[in-house]
């Protein structure tokens, strides 16, 4: 058995995806992952057969209706929502902008928001622009650029009787730091703010259940979990019934329809189902409700995932020509790093030569990178793990980072 693999059978696990057969070291799992074989043959069967619009009285009508129905339950099983709360469409990016322009339309000047410099830009921009249109001041929470961590006592001054909205990551992208959400949102709330989470790296990783986190809305994205391109923003349909997007004249208005612009992708939607049902059966222990095979599963995974992560971690922070940056203690297996004397495009160009895929930049994660200073070096190297990933390839990266030297 290798190291970290527990419950899971990972040469199952990787036969399932056919991407796999490229003989690439997949270690870009944080931007998007690989699809399993399930994941296609369902976007393929969708649109073999005939699927209408919405809202007909024959038959491929309603296999539309129930191809998004399905994609609605398996998001809210995958996050602990309920299905009459889950808003679809087509990245997290575009969703959070739906949500900002209409949340910021009961914003008043003077009102102000919270938003953090250990997020993605898309739960920062979105949020940080609504706010100068409508005369919101943007108080920032800092990153310990040392650890790379999201105090969360800092909220205790950042946080105000004027406070509308605090947005914050479950999991950096960038780094894998995972900030105590709850306790964050437990002050947001005090304070009388809802709270948007960016639930996208971390859902790939770990069970989310939106409530335990005190998420007011719980956005996730299925291509970082071995679905398509397709985003999704869970709430409470009762919030969501209180707020009133700009859409058009026809669109029903009720929830959540009322906040998805134009036909659904039902094509990809059927993906969205398999892949949660891939989640769901990673785990050969996994019995019962979706949910709670997802559990075992999830558990499963966070288990192998974290002891290879473990080997990857200590033996690049031993490298004494590379920095990783942050370390922060409860992470996803995801490391960003740089090399003395080497550009991060230099490094990745180095890796790639050696078959291993691994991003560089930075990963839109520009404020954090900022705050640690890589940004003008050209920001850094990412290697994220996933649950298709091996012993023989954390070895293979570990050993081929090593012998990486500026010329």
């Amino acid at each position: 058995m290798e190291p970290g693999e527990g419950r899971l059978d990972v040469a199952r696990v990787r036969g399932l995806f056919p991407g796999l057969s490229d003989g690439f070291v997949h270690a870009d799992g944080p931007a998007g992952a690989l699809l399993p074989e399930s994941v296609v043959l369902a976007v393929a069967q969708a649109m073999r057969v005939p699927v209408a619009d919405r809202g007909g009285v024959f038959p491929s009508s309603a296999r539309a209706e129930g191809l998004v129905a399905s994609a609605r339950a398996a998001v809210a099983d995958l996050v602990g929502g309920v299905p009459a709360g889950v808003v679809l469409g087509a990245s997290m990016t575009a969703l959070t902008y739906t949500m900002a322009r209409t949340l910021a339309r009961t914003w008043r000047p003077g009102d102000e928001i919270v938003v953090s410099r250990l997020d993605h830009d898309a739960n920062i921009r979105p949020w940080v622009q609504l706010a100068e249109h409508h005369g919101v001041v943007v108080r920032w929470a800092e990153v310990d650029i040392e650890t790379g961590e999201l105090p969360a006592w800092q909220y205790e001054e950042l946080l105000t009787d004027r406070t509308r909205l605090v947005a914050l990551t479950a999991a950096s992208s960038a780094l894998g730091t995972r900030p105590d959400v709850a306790a964050i949102a437990q002050r947001a709330h005090a304070a009388g703010a809802l709270v948007y989470v960016d639930g996208v790296h971390a859902a790939a990783h770990a069970l989310l259940d939106v409530g335990a986190l005190g998420a007011d809305f719980l956005a996730v994205a299925a291509d970082k979990w071995c679905g398509p391109h397709v985003g999704a923003v869970v709430a409470d349909p009762a919030l969501l019934d209180e707020l009133h997007p700009e859409k058009l004249a026809p669109v029903p208005d009720r929830v959540p329809d009322r906040f998805e612009s134009g036909t659904p992708p039902f094509e990809l939607l059927a993906g969205v189902t398999a892949a949660v049902e891939h989640l769901a059966g990673l785990s050969d222990q996994a019995t019962g409700s979706r949910r709670e095979r997802l559990r075992t599963s999830m558990a499963a995974v966070a288990e192998y995932e974290g002891g290879l992560f473990s080997w990857l971690d200590q033996a690049m922070r031993a490298m004494r020509h590379v920095q990783v940056l942050g370390s922060a203690a409860d992470t996803t297996p995801t490391l960003s790093f740089t090399i003395a004397g080497m550009r991060p495009r230099q490094v990745a160009v180095e890796l790639a030569r050696r078959g291993i895929c691994a991003w560089d930049g930075d990963f839109y994660a520009r404020e954090l990178f900022d705050a640690l200073g890589v940004n003008e070096e050209g920001g850094a190297v990412q290697l994220g793990l996933m649950h298709y990933n091996t012993a023989d390839e954390v070895g293979y990266l570990v050993d081929s980072v090593a012998s990486l030297r500026p010329r």
